[in-house]
Parts: structure tokens; sequence; C-alpha cells
């Protein structure tokens, strides 16, 4: 099973470009609705068209390494809140940042093994 998170809001074009212009995303579908679907690895968020934006909940970017999070960093930091920190209670190494419409952005890598993802399935 696969899913998609979606989030409404009123500039679908500044978003997407946000999100695949600094962030990496592709895109992966546009709906004749008026949503365009992105992807991230295994990440797939789609944005679409609405007289409210939704700006609910956390967006979170898992990277490889430290190394990663430090490069994203600088190439957000005009929308970082802070620089990127240890957080010693989730083991993680983090920043957080604001996307065009307030939504919350987390960048992030686990500082310990993590098991593949569906590493049980067949």
């Amino acid at each position: 099973m696969s899913g998609i998170v979606f989030f409404r809001t009123a500039q679908r074009d500044t978003v997407v470009s946000f999100y695949t212009d600094r962030l990496g995303f592709d895109v992966w579908l546009e709906q004749d609705g008026g949503c365009t679907i992105l992807s991230y690895d295994n990440l797939l968020v789609g944005f679409c068209d609405a007289d409210e934006t939704e700006t609910d909940g956390i967006l979170t970017v898992v990277l490889d390494d430290e190394g990663a999070v430090d490069d994203l960093y600088t190439a957000l930091s005009d929308v970082a809140r802070g620089p990127p920190e240890t957080n010693d209670a989730f083991d993680i190494y983090q920043f957080f940042a604001t996307d065009p419409d307030g939504r919350t952005v987390e960048v992030q890598t686990f500082r310990h093994r993590i098991p593949p993802i569906n590493a049980d399935r067949e």
C-alpha cells in the first residue's frame, strides 16, 4: 500500500516551485482538477488549488546524513527557523523551515541505524 498526503493551497504554482526548485522534489502527476503531486524518494505529497490554505502538520524530508542536512540548510537559510541541531530525544539531526504557504518543513537525518522501508514485506 502506498499513500499521498494532500494539502490545500491558494498559491499552488509558488508552492510547487519551492518544493521542486529548493528541496529537490519531482512532479509525479498533474491532475486536471487542480492538484500537483510531488515525489521525493518514497514520499508523495499533493498540493491542490483552494480558496483557503492548509498549513497544519509538518512535512518532513529525511536525508542520508548530517552533511546533506547542512547542505540543504545552506540552500534554505533564508527560510530556515534556525541552524541544524541534534535532537537527543529522537536521536536525529534537524532543522525547520517555512514554505511559501507558512507550512512547517522539517529536514532531518537519523543518527542511528534505521530499518529499510517495507523490509518485512515480500
